[in-house]
């Protein structure tokens, strides 16, 4: 189980995976337009002053749908500054992800889940060990680093072999998200891959 404020902080209860995420999904769905933008901004603000970010090259995003925090001025400023920017894309053979280059201007395609994809050949797709910084998107996170996703598990069964990984850990992993998404405590299952970072529009996160 896990533990999460009310939107107006009136009471904490023990509340379900499924509650969480119905919740923290209605309340990014509910921020206004000026809202969304400023978040972005304060966002790419908060990112790009990171280690982290300032030290990647190839870097790993998302396109914002279902009220995400969007990273689109990040994106902007990561291909001005010469980095390398993919988006992640079904694999076509199991329930993981790889990672197609984007460039600006290119056309996208939707996936079976209506996610815009890269048009590209599958052999300029990169896996996650090639990345050097991903931004994942999240339903609810804590400060630990536990991310609570939309449920498919592509992200988990994509960063499956960091479980085994003790010392070179690559990439780093940066969770994206509003400030209201913050829960106190998260429950882990043992396949779940914890993150490094998460950032919101208020502050950077260090995972514990």
């Amino acid at each position: 189980m896990a533990f999460d404020p009310t939107s107006n902080n009136k009471n904490t209860g023990r509340q379900s995976t499924t509650d969480i995420r119905r919740l923290k999904r209605t309340q990014r769905q509910s921020l206004t337009t000026d809202a969304q933008q400023q978040h972005s901004q304060s966002l790419c603000q908060n990112i790009t002053k990171t280690k982290a970010y300032k030290n990647s090259l190839h870097i790993a995003c998302y396109i914002a749908n279902d009220g995400e925090i969007d990273p689109f001025l990040l994106i902007e400023h990561a291909v001005f500054s010469g980095k390398t920017v993919y988006f992640p894309v079904l694999s076509p053979l199991k329930n993981s992800l790889y990672f197609a280059p984007y460039t600006a201007g290119e056309p996208l395609k939707f996936n079976r889940f209506s996610i815009p994809e890269p048009v590209c050949h599958p052999s300029n797709w990169k896996t996650a060990q090639q990345l050097d910084l991903l931004l994942l998107p999240l339903v609810a996170f804590d400060r630990h680093g536990n991310r609570m996703g939309m449920g498919g598990g592509f992200y988990d069964r994509t960063l499956a072999y960091l479980r085994h990984r003790q010392h070179w850990r690559k990439p780093v992993l940066m969770g994206l998200a509003h400030e209201i998404q913050k829960v106190e405590q998260l429950s882990t299952q043992s396949w779940d891959i914890p993150l490094d970072y998460i950032v919101t529009e208020n502050r950077l996160y260090k995972a514990n």
